[in-house]
């Protein structure tokens, strides 16, 4: 049923995508309230002898022939008439020009008709710079012209370019220094579920940029939206109906510096791995049964069923291994049944091959000394295929009604292989023992996410506007077949061969095979409505919604392992590539047998019932304050493990949160305010860190458990800013922050002993408090003529962390936050010739990766350089575009240490555990416009 799912969905976006018509040019945009952005519906925009009427969203479309110098006239009642000189439409593309309108200060001059003049060049600036600066919130804005202008292929990228925004792993968002865990993703106003099970998070390069309307990144809390986060609210809406068809192609290439001039090794498997699919051969065989009737099973059928399941751990080898990707877009709209019909679908694929290098080391610490627990070194083979696809239709009855269905889905596959050598000192702590091991693993993750949503406009009811949405989500992670077998050698026996770490008992060490399936389905129903009138000669809103979610997941893992009971040290030393050949396995103690780890902590149920309303008002008080407040609750059911409370995985927690908030605006002047932010929310557990799960991780060498105990994170923020915008696409900005923590989660090293025994579990800590500091600012280099196409920005933050806990006497940062983070930029753009460049420049100061424990320190994550450049250039008469992307040119190694001296600085007398090196990724791609 699932992949019939992905089948019809891709089909239909590549049908949808084919669609490229002859075009006329169109002149298109939005006219909005100067005031606070409120779209403005009803307004008459006339070109020449062409008016049309703005939508309930406030978009309006012309149809012109390609020229210059056409004035734009815009009327509308309670508004000031406004004529737009200068306006150019172009020959080979889509005009964009916002508009806003603003009241007249008294009636008499409304009377008189005032009319207000601009040109083109001039509105632009006022709608763009109009779009933060009139927020009712601390926010940064990104339009729908930046992104035009912006080479950025995906909303990953585009998320670079915004202050106090950083990207890790070049798709999760790190604001205000915080962890990826503290912020919230909303697509087309509808809050979004994590992409990833076991980590709560978004991966933001799913959406193509040139199908995106605005990306708003809300800093501070307003009512009507989610109340889950700390960081950061970001907010992605796509287009709805296209002005004009068009289609769109790219294609791209690429490699890495550490993996291209390699030979790549990847595990054998089935012939559908290059799109992100397993064809079953690494399914469990049919004659497995359930676990609980594999469980009573006799030796001799465990064992033949082994026989079918366990793979050799060999591979293949590429020569040159190259990046690959593919994106097609497209649009059309048309009439049906007399109704405008827009359709936007998008098809992604990519494949990319990445090695890294890793070294690895645990330590027991007596007395600032570093006794290793292990040493090792990693290199990981990784093939990631990304296949996706979104469709959006809408459907526009009138001006006053509108109807949306918006459809994404993504197929991410990870298929990795790791070789591992190193020391290991589980049976030998004073000589150790030298080990190779291998890993190999096929991951694949599903996300597909369906909404439909309407907006009306009731004028019988004097202009009410209603809400309303439904959504449908589903996350499914697969993983059919991960092995791991460890080889041992004893360097103090002369001529001791490399023997397989395989014996009578179970373990995820070594010798296992693991298979595990992950459902999760979130179902999303709400609505809103809001009413917009006049007070003392000011424009008030209230606003009141409701949300009902339900989220259910079913995760169900099968640890196998091989065992031998006697000792064939002939079986033994064979080599992984025929080690778990069909003829090793059999009964009588010279053979490998197969079993199941039991343990019902390796699968659980779990649901979240979700009840949330809020109200909010929107006031302005004078015209120099606005006051946008309110009060959302929260009403949380979780239940994780079982259904039956004897069941000693059974967690239920059920509690009602209030979420107040209010946010003051004082407008200094027309281009500068300062703003007063105060507001609750919550950050909670995910079903993967309260569920009782004991997963192995390869990677650290170490067990990661959940904890039914551990509570949700209530947050108290408060934000004070003021804000310049000089001109467009310029601010200078000075902000100062508090948030308090309240049963922060974090994830501490729990060291019950060595090798298998070293442990990760999740906890709550008492508090945490932060304050921080920030400078954004965003200069264009035009007073001077040579740097006249230049632009610099960056932002500065100073942040000062403690957590607190009086039980564990503890006074150190919160667990991924850092004391300070840099971000700079300088963009080259000459829209002339074509040519545009960005270089960024991003650090982080020293973050705790993994809390310690009182006989180990924490381990600290060592601050890295990051520099990444990308140029572009408009091709075959700007219908083209090449562009060439370095990430990460430093290439730095990551290092990740216990500070044993407490310096706050990695050097030579700490204990390095983990160093690794990812390479510089380079690319080049070309998209033509049809």
């Amino acid at each position: 049923m699932k992949k019939q799912l992905h089948k019809s969905i891709m089909l239909l976006a590549l049908f949808s995508a084919g669609y490229a018509f002859a075009q006329s040019q169109v002149l298109e945009g939005r006219v909005l309230d100067e005031k606070d952005n409120t779209p403005i519906e009803g307004v008459k925009v006339k070109v020449n002898d062409q008016e049309v009427t703005t939508d309930i969203s406030g978009n309006y479309s012309l149809s012109l022939p390609p020229g210059t110098n056409y004035v734009v006239t815009v009327t509308s009642n309670g508004y000031n008439r406004k004529e737009i000189s200068e306006v150019i439409v172009k020959n080979d593309t889509n005009t964009h020009l916002d508009i806003v309108l603003n009241k007249p200060a008294t009636k008499e001059k409304e009377i008189e008709g005032v009319v207000i003049r601009s040109n083109a060049r001039k509105e632009t600036i006022a709608s763009t710079i109009g779009l933060q600066r009139n927020a009712g919130v601390v926010s940064q804005v990104i339009g729908v012209e930046a992104i035009k202008r912006s080479p950025d292929r995906n909303t990953g990228e585009v998320l670079k370019r915004v202050s106090g925004v950083s990207l890790f792993d070049g798709r999760y968002i790190v604001v205000r220094g915080l962890s990826d865990r503290y912020n919230q993703a909303m697509l087309n106003g509808i809050q979004l579920s994590s992409t990833e099970p076991d980590r709560k998070t978004f991966s933001f390069d799913l959406f193509p940029a040139n199908v995106i309307e605005t990306l708003v990144i809300n800093k501070t809390f307003i009512p009507e939206y989610s109340g889950e986060w700390a960081g950061g609210l970001i907010q992605v809406n796509t287009k709805d109906i296209p002005n004009k068809n068009f289609f769109n192609l790219q294609l791209g290439v690429g490699g890495n510096s550490i993996t291209t001039n390699h030979e790549f090794h990847m595990q054998k498997g089935g012939k559908w791995d290059f799109l992100g699919f397993d064809d079953g051969y690494r399914k469990l065989p049919t004659s497995m049964p359930a676990k609980n009737a594999f469980s009573i099973l006799d030796e001799a059928t465990k064992t033949a069923i082994g026989q079918q399941y366990v793979k050799n751990l060999g591979y293949s080898s590429i020569g040159y291994p190259e990046n690959l990707s593919l994106q097609l877009d497209g649009g059309f709209n048309t009439k049906i049944f007399g109704k405008d019909l827009g359709v936007i679908a998008v098809l992604n694929y990519s494949n990319n091959k990445r090695r890294t290098e890793s070294k690895n080391s645990f330590f027991t610490i007596n007395d600032q000394i570093a006794d290793t627990n292990f040493d090792y070194f990693t290199e990981k083979f990784s093939n990631d295929v990304i296949l996706g696809g979104l469709l959006n239709l809408t459907l526009k009855l009138n001006n006053n009604n509108k109807i949306s269905l918006k459809n994404i889905i993504t197929n991410n596959t990870v298929n990795h292989m790791s070789f591992r050598t190193g020391k290991d000192f589980e049976f030998d702590p004073i000589n150790g023992t030298n080990i190779i091991a291998r890993e190999i693993g096929f991951k694949e993750t599903t996300f597909y996410n369906s909404t439909l949503n309407g907006t009306h406009k009731i004028d019988a009811l004097g202009g009410l506007t209603v809400n309303w949405y439904g959504s449908f989500g589903i996350l499914d992670q697969y993983i059919p077949l991960l092995q791991r077998l460890q080889y041992n050698q004893y360097p103090d026996i002369n001529g001791s061969p490399y023997l397989a770490l395989i014996s009578n008992g179970l373990s995820q060490k070594s010798g296992s095979v693991f298979y595990s399936t992950l459902s999760d389905y979130l179902y999303n129903a709400g609505g809103d409505v809001s009413k917009t009138f006049e007070m003392f000669g000011q424009k008030q809103t209230i606003k009141g919604g409701y949300l009902f979610q339900v989220k259910d997941r079913i995760y169900n893992s099968r640890p196998f392992s091989v065992r031998l009971s006697g000792y064939n040290q002939q079986l033994l030393s064979q080599p992984f590539e025929t080690i778990f050949d069909p003829s090793n396995f059999g009964t009588g103690g010279n053979k490998f047998t197969f079993d199941e780890i039991a343990g019902n902590q390796y699968r659980y149920i779990a649901n979240t019932i979700l009840n949330a309303g809020y109200l909010q008002f929107d006031n302005n008080l004078t015209p120099w304050l606005r006051a946008v407040w309110g009060l959302r609750v929260e009403n949380f059911d979780q239940l994780v493990g079982s259904t039956k409370r004897s069941d000693d995985r059974f967690v239920n927690t059920r509690v009602t949160d209030f979420l107040p908030a209010l946010n003051l605006t004082f407008k200094v002047t027309n281009n500068m305010n300062i703003r007063v932010a105060g507001s609750q929310t919550v950050v909670r557990p995910e079903f993967r860190e309260v569920s009782p799960l004991a997963y192995y991780d390869f990677d650290l060498g170490a067990t990661v458990i959940g904890n039914k105990f551990i509570q949700r994170t209530k947050i108290t923020n408060a934000d004070l800013r003021w804000e310049w915008y000089p001109r467009n696409g310029e601010i200078l900005s000075i902000a100062g922050f508090y948030k308090n923590f309240k049963n922060p989660i974090e994830l501490y090293f729990n060291q019950s002993g060595v090798g298998t025994s070293n442990t990760f579990n999740y906890l709550n800590v008492d508090k945490a408090d932060a304050y921080g500091a920030e400078l954004e600012f965003r200069k264009k280099l035009d007073f001077a003529s040579a740097l006249k196409n230049f632009t610099v920005g960056g932002n500065f933050a100073l942040i000062k962390n403690r957590v607190t806990d009086e039980a564990t006497k503890v006074d150190r940062p919160m667990q991924g936050q850092s004391p300070y983070t840099v971000n700079l930029s300088l963009q080259y753009d000459t829209e002339k010739s074509g040519w545009s460049s960005t270089v960024l420049f991003n650090m982080i100061g020293r973050r705790i990766l993994y809390v310690g424990n009182d006989q180990v320190p924490p381990i600290w994550e060592n601050p890295r350089p990051l520099l990444d450049f990308q140029v572009a250039k408009k091709i075959w008469q700007n219908k083209g575009e090449i562009k060439l992307n370095l990430a990460d040119i430093l290439n730095r190694h990551a290092k990740f240490y216990h500070d044993l001296n407490n310096n706050k600085k990695y050097d030579s007398k700490d204990a390095l555990a983990i160093d690794r090196v990812t390479g510089t990724n380079i690319s080049l791609t070309l998209g033509y416009s049809f």
